[in-house]
């Protein structure tokens, strides 16, 4: 032990231990001056701010919900369309003072060829704001375990003839 006994008949070599304990009371010390002064540190100014009649604030913009199956096939906010009336829902789209956001949900299946056509449609029209929606892997605990997995965004196709090939 690090504490020396007061029977002399032992040996009488110096110890050679660090008694911790000292140290350990004054790291506590310091922890609860610390504890109680940094609430102190960090006032508030109470200010009394004039009152003013001003433009409400800007709203959030339209969000577009443009989903493309496996087959390739578009839906614009859940209902199908075709190339040619995307087209024209961009334009007008584009048109707009406020512009709106296109959130794109593509299968995994989607031929990338068909993404790149949309998006260079809505470039076309002059929309700029485009963002990918993506889901978490199942099982590897991404998300909140209170926070339900949203539906997908477009309906399932109907089961389609066999196409031919010309």
């Amino acid at each position: 032990m690090a504490f020396g006994g007061l029977d002399k008949h032992q040996n009488s070599a110096p110890m050679a231990d660090i008694n911790m304990t000292p140290l350990i009371d004054v790291m506590l010390v310091l922890l609860v001056i610390f504890i109680i002064t940094a609430p102190l540190l960090t006032h508030a100014i109470r200010l009394d701010l004039p009152k003013v009649a001003a433009a409400p604030a800007r709203p959030t913009p339209e969000t577009i919900t443009l989903s493309i199956d496996a087959a390739g096939k578009i839906y614009w906010n859940a209902k199908p369309v075709s190339a040619d009336q995307m087209r024209a829902q961009f334009a007008e789209a584009g048109r707009r003072a406020e512009q709106p956001e296109i959130q794109l949900r593509a299968a995994r299946a989607t031929r990338y060829e068909v993404i790149a056509q949309v998006m260079g449609a809505a470039q076309e029209a002059g929309l700029e704001r485009i963002g990918f929606v993506t889901e978490p892997p199942q099982g590897q605990g991404g998300g909140s375990p209170d926070v339900a997995t949203p539906a997908p965004a477009a309906p399932a196709p109907a089961p389609a003839a066999p196409a031919t090939k010309p």
